[in-house]
C-alpha cells in the first residue's frame, strides 16, 4: 500500500511565561488587549493549532483560526479538539476580559456541541465568547464557532468559570 507524501510543519513560539509575569496590577482586558495587539506573546497553543485572537473587549472575545491537514483525525475531518480549543479560548479570555487586578479563572465545566464537520475546504473560521453571567465567585460565557465567509455554524459551548481573588 502506498501513502501520500510525507508533510512537515515547524512551529515557534515566545516565552509562555512572559504574559503571567506582565500580569501584576493590570485587568484581564488590559492584559489580553496586549495579547491581542502583540505587545505580549500569544500563547503557543495558538501557534500549535493555528488560530489567533483578533478582538477583545469586556465580556467578548473573538478568535480566528484555519484548519490545516495537521488537524485531520482518522475519518478524514479536523478533530474536534480543534473546535473545542477555539471555543474554550473565546469563552475564557471573555470571561478573562471582566477581571480586575489580582483575580483570576479557571475552568469548571465546558459543554459543547458540533453541527457540522470541519474540514480544510472549511477555510478560515471565526469563534466568538461571550458572558452571559459574572458573579463574584463564578462566571459563565457561551461560545459559537462559524465558517468566517458564510456565517454557518460549526459547533457552539457553554462554560463555567470560577473566579480566584
Amino acid at each position: 500500500m502506498e501513502t501520500g507524501r510525507k508533510r512537515t510543519r515547524t512551529v515557534s513560539w515566545e516565552d509562555p511565561f512572559e504574559v503571567p509575569k506582565a500580569a501584576a496590577g493590570r485587568s484581564g482586558l488590559e492584559l489580553l488587549r496586549d495579547v491581542f495587539s502583540g505587545k505580549l506573546p500569544p500563547p503557543p497553543i495558538t501557534a500549535t493549532m493555528g488560530f489567533r485572537g483578533v478582538e477583545v473587549e469586556e465580556g467578548r472575545a473573538v478568535f480566528e483560526g484555519e484548519p490545516g491537514e495537521h488537524l485531520y483525525n482518522p475519518i478524514g475531518s479536523v478533530h474536534g479538539g480543534f473546535a473545542m480549543a477555539l471555543l474554550d479560548s473565546a469563552m475564557g479570555c471573555a470571561i478573562h476580559s471582566t477581571l480586575a487586578a489580582g483575580e483570576r479563572c479557571t475552568s469548571h465545566e465546558v459543554k459543547s456541541g458540533g453541527v457540522r464537520p470541519i474540514t480544510v475546504e472549511t477555510g478560515r473560521v471565526r469563534c466568538e465568547g461571550v458572558v452571559i453571567h459574572r458573579g463574584s465567585t463564578v462566571a459563565t460565557a457561551e461560545g459559537k464557532l462559524v465558517v468566517a465567509s458564510s456565517g454557518k455554524l460549526l459547533a457552539h459551548a457553554t462554560t463555567t468559570c470560577l473566579i480566584i481573588k
